[in-house]
């Protein structure tokens, strides 16, 4: 739950520090002072979108830190998936600047937005005004009943299954029109594959026909450079190379005795007349196997031409690319002549996964029913307590016509406060005060089931007074217990006095400017407060009593 919070610099908050206990606490404050503010300053905590413009004017930066004792709330597996140091005490911080730059950490990691909107969903749950309208979306209707049937594990199945089922869905899809564009095109593949395979190309092939048309073109001057340099080294005519290393080496080996350095010598010598005979002899054998021939000249050009042209026609750059566009061309043939089959294949997969999703869906379909069932009862029984003595609570299961993400079931809340009034979808009768009552009760049955430390509620009590006040006010005292923490920002006095604790929004006037501030009133403050709540600006004998007797009666 939330023990403290720290707000700096954000709307007309210049430093607010607050410390919170659990249990049912209320804030007040005149329209305008700033509860909305501190609303806000709370939901950028948790995560939601940020805004430069929140920060205050003359600022450099807004700074929001809030901190939780999270103890015996099951949060311990998420810290350590994202890899943040667990504690019983959770510190978060965020910090928004001028330029637009948002930091997020917890316990001094790191995290981002994503990560703080998860742990933030976990932390506390804020019941704003405009939520009232969450409860006519089918979607939440249904999310209500998972959450008191208590189906996540079985929810979770379904859900893998079916994201499995839709990627195979749209597999099949896929399949199906490649197999339908493969035929379209077949024939033109066909073509192509043969032109290919009929010019049986291989790798590396190019360059090496582009080295023999070298070759091949200059032959005579190739043989005629080949002996000459062979007759460099050896020609009797201008005395033989091989001769005179022959020579060399031989009369070094003559003084090897009596000087030293001379058998090395002999040695190295003797290393090149070997090392240039052998060049000699294999020079000789190259010229020998050189010739002319210009047939061969012209089957190579031809191939070498073949292998540009079916570069360019199919727009690569190496022999390389157009084998393995052979072979992709091949596979696509291949895929067309079984393609059926493999489609056939899936769509067995396909039924399985249909049939492993229904049963699923069945299983969650009665645990909703079940569910259903309860809720009727229960939020009934709230709903009368709260004034409605009349009132008529159904939950309308229909089956969809197909699978969905969260099954096969269509939940709509009827409801009529009247007896001579069938039930209607909600959404479409229930008048304001009517859906603060109905959307305050979901959420006493909620709290119950999940585990969630800490509830908000932004005037939950609109559009109600009086008696059905103060049992609204109860039953948010209710929700404060077990180790519970429940926060309502309130306009009504009964509401007011039922809080453990009472905090007070209000807005001065300083020296830099309008700001808005919040205590935690005593009680000689709370009694002032609650009369003014019921009096006006003017205050009274009359009212203090009230006030008093209000207090009195709020344990």
């Amino acid at each position: 739950m939330l023990k403290h919070i720290s707000i700096r610099n954000y709307a007309l908050i210049e430093s607010v520090e607050v410390d919170f206990t659990s249990g049912f606490s209320v804030i007040t404050g005149e329209t305008g002072h700033g509860k909305s503010v501190f609303l806000g300053a709370v939901s950028m905590l948790l995560g939601q979108r940020s805004d430069v413009k929140a920060i205050r004017e003359g600022a450099d930066k807004c700074i929001i830190e809030g901190c939780f004792d999270i103890s015996g709330f099951g949060l311990q597996p998420f810290f350590e998936e994202n890899e943040i140091d667990y504690d019983d005490e959770c510190i978060v911080r965020r910090e928004l600047t001028a330029s637009g730059r948002s930091r997020v950490f917890v316990n001094d990691t790191p995290v981002g937005v994503t990560q703080l909107k998860e742990i933030g969903a976990k932390l506390i749950d804020i019941h704003s005004q405009h939520q009232n309208l969450l409860i006519a979306d089918k979607n939440y209707q249904l999310s209500v009943l998972d959450t008191l049937a208590d189906d996540k594990l079985l929810l979770d199945r379904y859900s893998k299954e079916y994201n499995a089922y839709l990627s195979l869905v749209r597999e099949i899809e896929r399949m199906k029109e490649e197999l339908e564009k493969s035929r379209r095109d077949e024939e033109w593949l066909r073509f192509q594959m043969n032109e290919l395979e009929s010019a049986s190309l291989k790798e590396g092939e190019l360059e090496e026909l582009e080295q023999e048309v070298q070759e091949l073109s200059h032959s005579e001057e190739i043989q005629a450079a080949l002996y000459g340099a062979c007759n460099a080294i050896d020609s009797d005519e201008r005395g033989s190379l091989l001769t005179a290393l022959r020579d060399a080496s031989s009369a070094l080996s003559r003084i090897a005795s009596h000087y030293g350095a001379a058998e090395e010598l002999s040695e190295r010598l003797e290393s090149n007349y070997i090392e240039l005979k052998d060049c000699c002899s294999e020079m000789m054998q190259r010229a020998e196997r050189v010739q002319f021939a210009p047939d061969r000249l012209e089957f190579v050009e031809r191939r070498i031409a073949l292998i540009y042209d079916l570069q360019k026609k199919h727009r690569v750059a190496t022999v390389g690319e157009l084998v393995a566009l052979y072979n992709d061309i091949s596979a696509r043939l291949e895929r067309i002549s079984c393609g059926d089959d493999d489609i056939k294949d899936a769509e067995k997969q396909l039924s399985a996964l249909r049939a492993g999703m229904a049963d699923i869906a069945g299983e969650l379909t009665e645990k909703r029913r079940q569910s259903a069932e309860c809720l009727k009862n229960d939020i009934t029984a709230i709903l009368v307590n709260l004034g409605m003595p009349m009132i008529r609570f159904e939950v309308d299961m229909k089956r969809t016509s197909d699978f969905t993400s969260n099954g096969v079931d269509s939940v709509n809340f009827l409801f009529s406060a009247n007896s001579s009034s069938a039930p209607q979808p909600l959404c479409d009768v229930a008048s304001g005060g009517e859906m603060s009552r109905v959307m305050l009760a979901l959420k006493s049955l909620i709290a119950s089931q999940r585990n969630q430390p800490t509830l908000i509620f932004d005037e939950v009590d609109t559009g109600v007074s009086g008696v059905i006040a103060e049992r609204m006010g109860r039953l948010m005292q209710q929700m404060g217990g077990a180790n519970r923490q429940v926060l309502s920002i309130t306009h009504l006095p009964q509401v007011a006095a039922l809080g453990v604790n009472h905090y007070k929004v209000y807005k001065e006037e300083t020296e830099k400017g309008t700001v808005t501030n919040m205590i935690k009133l005593d009680q000689q403050e709370r009694v002032r407060e609650i009369a003014q709540m019921m009096s006006g600006e003017q205050l009274t004998d009359a009212a203090i009593e009230n006030a008093l007797l209000l207090l009195s009666q709020s344990k």
